[in-house]
């Protein structure tokens, strides 16, 4: 039996009207799958598709021959999946110059295109960039949205937000992931989509990244390696040993070059860290945190259901941790911020610094649940916010221990918010 899809509003439907108004082009990026092209349908008043069989041919012809031409239609026009022509670029960028108009054109991509060589023109002054991501809890109608990070980042008190997410409901929202053909379908069928996403990748997308074919077993070995350091700063030599057992052919620079195809096709986004003004000279660690764009991407790489996560809570807590960074990353987009850890030589950390563009940030520590983990990601929030030097730098906005269990959101007697993620919104 069919199911209808109805349009399931985003947090980047906002984003994209803002953009268009201040610039000629807007550039969607993002994962397969992830909404991008039905989010730019909504607003688009023409389209090419690219890659549709029945033109794809003749488009890539014309774009070679007379590009112009697959401009013409009514503004905003969405140019879909434009990274197989590049040179649409630069006569986008030119468009835009002569046109002394903005909102033109929209573009959407899933793939950072494999040559640039027919791109001359970086774009600056005509192009502006948006990044959309698998659909957050508050965007899939699974956080009730009472606790707002950017009220929090405007001083408001934590709200008595509610949240109504068991253990076994977020094993299988971790499971499902945030894609939007997924929400709404039964549960099982559901969890489908996940794994369907990941057999895409492992068999043709990571090829057409880079234009490399790959040995598809060596794909999945690396993958379920990343998914076993998800939030962790394993470098490349530790994946590469982790697959040796299987694989004794494989090297660092391979696992490397495999690691930058996933990146190119946005399966893979991983955390920078975050150098903050310290009042002593602590040595702060640089290396990224491993993260995939969804928790249902390391799911599916393990071969695992929402009933083994319950059955290894410590597997579960990595990979909560995951969602977690993608929501607050939804959620940071759109009040003009991104998210980073910090990590120094004396083992102090912080799961995701919330920092905009302003200079405020927000504190957080990432807990499955439990007040002894609750406890420990308070002190850990303290100790940092102690070292921070406030006359170089802001105070944090606010320090918030993010929670999985947790039938509402509160403020401790040391001012430390605890925040189920079943209740955050932007």
């Amino acid at each position: 039996m069919a199911i209808q899809m109805q349009y399931r509003p985003r947090i980047a439907d906002a984003m994209l009207a803002r953009k268009l108004e201040g610039m000629g082009a807007v550039l969607i990026e993002g994962p397969k799958w992830c909404g991008k092209t039905t989010t730019a349908e909504q607003i688009a008043k023409s389209i090419l598709y690219m890659d549709d069989p029945e033109t794809k041919s003749q488009n890539l012809s014309m774009a070679e021959l007379s590009p112009k031409r697959l401009l013409r239609g009514e503004t905003p026009r969405l140019i879909d999946e434009w990274q197989l022509a590049p040179q649409l670029w630069d006569t986008i960028r030119f468009e835009v110059d002569h046109r002394h108009a903005t909102g033109q054109f929209i573009l959407t991509g899933s793939a950072v295109p494999a040559s640039a060589k027919e791109i001359t023109h970086s774009g600056t002054g005509r192009y502006s960039w948006l990044t959309m991501r698998p659909m957050s809890l508050y965007e899939s109608g699974d956080s009730t949205g009472e606790v707002s990070l950017g009220a929090l980042f405007g001083g408001q008190s934590v709200p008595d937000g509610d949240a109504d997410l068991s253990l076994d409901r977020l094993a299988f929202l971790i499971c499902r992931g945030g894609w939007p053909q997924a929400i709404g379908m039964r549960d099982e069928i559901a969890l489908d989509q996940a794994i369907n996403y990941y057999d895409g990748v492992v068999r043709s997308d990571i090829n057409r990244a880079d234009g490399v074919q790959k040995n598809t077993e060596r794909v999945k070995r690396l993958m379920r390696s990343y998914a076993r350091n998800q939030g962790a700063q394993a470098p490349n030599t530790v994946i590469a040993a982790d697959i040796t057992a299987n694989d004794s052919s494989i090297n660092e620079e391979t696992v490397a070059s495999y690691i930058n195809a996933l990146k190119m096709i946005f399966v893979i986004e991983d955390m920078p860290a975050w150098n903050p003004n310290l009042r002593s000279k602590t040595a702060i660690r640089s290396s990224a945190n491993r993260y995939y764009v969804d928790p249902s991407i390391a799911t599916a790489a393990l071969g695992i259901g929402p009933k083994d996560l319950v059955n290894d809570l410590h597997t579960m807590g990595l990979l909560f941790e995951t969602m977690c960074v993608r929501d607050l990353r939804v959620y940071a987009d759109s009040l003009d911020g991104s998210v980073y850890h910090y990590r120094d030589k004396d083992g102090l950390k912080c799961d995701a610094v919330v920092h905009l563009r302003n200079g405020s940030y927000g504190l957080t520590e990432i807990k499955l649940g439990g007040q002894r983990l609750i406890d420990e990601g308070a002190a850990s929030l303290h100790a940092l916010s102690k070292k921070i030097d406030t006359t170089k730098m802001k105070a944090p906005s606010f320090l918030m221990v993010l929670t999985g269990v947790g039938d509402f959101a509160y403020q401790r007697a040391d001012g430390v918010m605890v925040v189920p993620i079943g209740c955050l919104r932007n």
